[in-house]
């Protein structure tokens, strides 16, 4: 592909059209190497009519290269299905600058930037958004790699600086920015008359308006009338004209090429044996050349083009980059009105949103909480640390607590006793382990090994791997490894098994389900196929011959790796070396016991499809080795989401797309009471279709005996009430519906999408509600959040924060979910982090400093408008450690927001008095009008300040207890 493209542009430097995007990028390469200006168009196929929200990213990319071939003259390198389509016309791409020094307009720019479908929103977090908050505008053109925050004085633009959209940080100052449109470069006039189109049109999108339907009322031509084919795409075309009318246009095969693509296993050979050959060799810096221990001449690109062509050989050192998926610093909607929370001392209340109230005569900001018998508990807000969201398992509804009643306190000291025994166990296992001296391991075909997995390791495979082998060298390995199904754990558990085998050790594959089991079985016997080495599995279809076949075989170490489930507890090893366990807080208490005592002197290898909380993950740093998997696999492609309304017609016209790909369905339907009613009206809906019904009222063999039809393709579709199993991994099923899809909080939704689009299909999800209209304002933003379809979007970052709360439930040894209830999750972590360290000897700091300042302290309204972002900086602030935390968070509410008033400053004084005093042992700080008094363990101290000003005040008690 690479060669013929090569050799077609150097003497016809003009478009071509691939199969796909993943050639279109490979072929963008060869031009990129041949220094010709070039646009990639991406895979773009919405049909007429659908809602644009949901492809977004696509648009963006589509726009920004259509700009630059318009305005640059590029080529265009461009999958078939995007070139064939109608394209906006060049009139649409223009552009306009902001530069240092200028006048900006802020009433023009607004309009204008609405017009060119930029969509205005609090907190900039992706493409195409902009943000303005008095004198500080943010933007995210979707021509740039971050987005920009511009500060005015008065009218004048004083500075613009790019910053980090995870972080909402600044990083550096720029000269100028280009913008241009997101949609269309349209006038207020078009934008009218787009819109009235809209409105009368008879399309069915959740929101009727520009971004979501505009791109399909622009003037659109066929953006060439010939073609330059990588292939005959005859069938392509023919596919295509079925669904859409195609202007005629001229197309032309690139011919075959002598030359063909190549590339080296191991270069620095390759480079010794072919001396006489003509070598070019690329790389974007000389540090890949002095890793590989290389010393000749290079060229300086960042092209990846791998070519032999007789004689002649270019050889690429780069390598394509990962997209790694970064986790967000901030947590929007972490506590929201009407959320459940826990407070450390009275337990669970609902969180009734921040009031500001006046106590003689001074104005602070409070948490309201309600209680039982409507009881209202004010807290300080400086003290929303001492209140977590409240997480259980199964999404239990809490009872609200009592205020003032011993209940609660008396519940969290029977869980402390139990905590306290579980991490005493953890520990003493960990401490046992310690002494024991590791099995030796032979370690070398290891990186032949890795070789043969068909694909190169992302850099947290490469580390995971790193880091197991070197704790098997240095003590018996307890190591766990999480990350989502699809990134590549079972292949690090083939590297431990490879070594163990290797070394003359037998390995035990341990997982909870016979899906599993089977599913890892086929990638086991795969991937060692050209390797000597006996794989066997048990699971409940093995019959009792074979099962006492295969027991006789292991004892007699005739086999090397045996995967089963819960069985494989009770055989009998000739020399086990290494135990992988999968999914291991699925296995019961007993099975959890059996496997203490299989692995007491034995390499052991946990993986999870959950993540952890970083602070468990600290705290049980000394006990546990951990590998987080978090770069999704090369060609892994979001989930595109719809928001619906309800229709036959649409969940017929979903399903049946879905099924005539050979694909399968997940149909989620939350109510157990009228589940079998909702199969009957979907099997009338479609006569043919193979449905199967799973809920909680089934036994776990029957769940599993059906999801083992439904994985060998015996139903087309299952409904069911609760999330589909987390761990299995079915590629087929690419289609997801939920419906009443607004009664799901936005975490939950993002983790039910995240069951399609697992193998290389699209996964589609679509969210469905029976009526629109009646949607309060908070779920349909919620919901087209969600068919924004980012995963940066405040929702994605919820999801995952409440999965690493829930993974590190499950990560304790016995089954602890009646516990758990009672405090919810994150306070249970918490008492478990507290109890690790207390055993393990650390010093646990009590923050218990009361301050009781009346001076007039909270963020004001009038710098951060938006409820949601100040909960979040309050939330940041109380939890902060250091004064170092303190004025990052002050630095940083001043580069988003400008310059902050008294009543703002005062409260970030009043954060650094409680760090400071809290770090001295300091049990209360009060003050009367200008008198203060301090209390410590062993004094009460009185001063007075110069005045009654609320900033002499704070500094007189800086000076004192600093």
């Amino acid at each position: 592909m690479q060669a013929k493209s090569l050799k077609f542009l150097q003497t016809n430097p003009t478009n071509i059209i691939t199969l796909n995007y993943f050639e279109a990028k490979k072929i963008a390469e060869v031009a990129k190497y041949l220094k010709i200006p070039y646009s990639i168009l991406p895979d773009f196929r919405p049909n007429i009519g659908d809602d644009l929200r949901s492809y977004k990213n696509e648009l963006f990319e589509l726009n920004t290269a259509l700009f630059e071939h318009y305005t640059k003259n590029t080529i265009l390198i461009s999958p078939i299905n995007t070139i064939l389509r109608p394209l906006p016309d060049k009139k649409y791409y223009k552009s306009f600058t902001l530069e240092f020094a200028q006048t900006v307009d802020l009433k023009n720019l607004k309009e204008k930037l609405i017009f060119w479908g930029y969509e205005v929103v609090s907190i900039i977090q992706e493409k195409g958004e902009v943000s303005f908050r008095g004198d500080i505008i943010d933007i995210f053109p979707i021509n740039a790699q971050t987005p920009f925050r511009i500060s005015l004085f008065d009218t004048e633009i004083e500075n613009i600086r790019s910053f980090d959209e995870y972080t909402q940080k600044s990083i550096e100052e720029v000269d100028k920015i280009e913008i241009i449109p997101a949609i269309a470069g349209v006038s207020e006039d078009e934008y009218i008359k787009i819109n009235n189109k809209i409105d009368e049109s008879k399309f069915d999108t959740f929101y009727k308006d520009f971004y979501s339907l505009g791109y399909w009322f622009l003037d659109k031509n066929l953006i060439s009338k010939k073609f330059n084919l990588l292939y005959d795409m005859t069938k392509e075309i023919e596919e295509y004209k079925s669904f859409n009318e195609l202007d005629k246009f001229e197309f032309n095969i690139i011919e075959n090429s002598e030359c063909e693509e190549f590339k080296p296993q191991n270069i620095k050979q390759f480079l010794e044996f072919n001396k006489d050959k003509q070598i070019t060799i690329l790389a974007k810096n000389e540090v890949l050349l002095q890793e590989k221990g290389i010393n000749l001449p290079f060229e300086k690109t960042d092209a990846v083009v791998n070519i032999k062509c007789g004689d002649k050989f270019i050889i690429s050192l780069n390598e394509f980059s990962n997209k790694k998926r970064k986790n967000p610093l901030i947590l929007l909607d972490d506590l929201k009105k009407g959320d459940f929370v826990v407070h450390q001392t009275h337990g669970i209340g609902k969180f009734n949103g921040l009031k500001q109230i006046e106590v003689l005569g001074k104005t602070g900001e409070f948490a309201e909480i309600l209680y039982q018998n409507d009881d209202k508990l004010l807290l300080p807000i400086e003290n929303l640390d001492l209140v977590d969201r409240y997480i259980a398992p199964g999404g239990v509804i809490p009872t609200l607590d009592k205020m003032g009643k011993s209940s609660f306190s008396k519940n969290k000291e029977k869980i402390k006793e139990k905590i306290f025994a579980i991490a005493a166990d953890i520990i003493k296992i960990a401490a046992k382990r310690e002494t024991i001296k590791p099995k030796k391991m032979k370690f070398d075909g290891v990186e032949e090994f890795i070789n043969k997995a068909g694909f190169k390791y992302t850099p947290d495979q490469q580390k995971a791997v790193d880091d197991m082998i070197e704790e098997m060298k240095t003590r018996v390995m307890d190591r766990l490894l999480s990350g989502d199904v699809g990134f590549g754990k079972t292949e690090i558990a083939m590297v431990g098994s490879f070594i163990a085998v290797n070394s003359g050790y037998q390995v035990a594959i341990v997982a909870p389900t016979t899906i599993l089991v089977s599913q890892h079985y086929d990638s086991f016997i795969k991937r060692f196929e050209s390797y000597n080495i006996n794989i066997a599995k048990i699971d409940r279809f093995t019959t009792t011959k074979q099962k006492k076949e295969i027991e006789n075989r292991l004892k007699e170490g005739n086999i090397d790796i045996i995967i089963a489930t819960h069985l494989a507890f009770n055989l009998e090893y000739k020399n086990l070396g290494l135990v992988v366990i999968d999914e291991e807080h699925k296995f019961g208490v007993k099975q959890k016991e059996k496997l203490k005592n299989m692995v007491e002197n034995t390499h052991l290898l946990s993986m999870s499809a959950t993540p952890i909380p970083r602070s468990l993950n600290l705290a049980l740093s000394k006990i546990k080795g951990f590998s987080a998997l978090n770069t999704p696999p090369k060609n892994k492609q979001e989930t595109r989401t719809f928001v619906k309304e309800y229709s036959d017609e649409l969940i017929k016209e979903v399903i049946l797309r879905e099924v005539r790909r050979g694909g399968q369905v997940f149909y989620i339907y939350n109510n157990i009471a009228s589940i079998e009613l909702k199969k009957d009206k979907l099997q009338k809906l479609i006569p043919n279709l193979r449905i199967l019904t799973l809920h909680a009222k089934l036994t776990p063999n029957q769940i599993e005996k059906s999801m083992i039809d439904f994985v060998d393709k015996k139903y087309d579709l299952i409904i069911a009430t609760t999330i589909i199993e987390s761990g299995i991994h079915i590629p087929n099923v690419n289609t997801i519906l939920v419906e009443n899809a607004d009664r799901f909080g936005i975490a939950d939704l993002h983790q039910i999408r995240g069951r399609v689009g697992r193998g290389v299909n699209e996964g589609y999800a679509y969210f469905i509600v029976k009526d629109k209209e009646k949607l309060s304002d908070n779920a349909k933003k919620r919901l087209i959040a969600l068919e924004e379809n980012s995963f940066l979007g405040s929702g994605a970052v919820l999801a995952m924060h409440d999965l690493e709360i829930r993974g590190g439930g499950n990560i304790i040894g016995t089954a602890q979910s009646g516990q758990i209830k009672n405090v919810g999750y994150s306070m249970y972590i918490k008492m478990l982090e507290d109890t690790l360290k207390e055993l393990s000897g650390e010093k646990i700091e009590n923050k218990d400093t009361e301050i009781k300042l009346n001076i007039n302290a909270y963020i004001s309204p009038e710098i951060i408008e938006d409820d949601r972002i100040r909960i979040e900086i309050y939330r940041r602030l109380s939890k902060a450690n250091s004064l170092d935390e303190v004025y990052d968070i002050q630095k940083e509410v001043i580069d988003r927001f400008g310059k902050i008033d008294k009543v703002t400053k005062n409260f970030f004084e009043k954060i650094k008095i409680k760090i400071i005093a809290s770090k001295k042992g300091i049990i209360s700080i009060s003050n009367y009008s200008e008198n203060i008094t301090i209390i410590t363990q062993n004094d009460k101290k009185f001063i007075k300040a110069a005045a009654k000003d609320d900033e002499i005040i704070l500094e007189e008690i800086i000076k004192e207890i600093k």
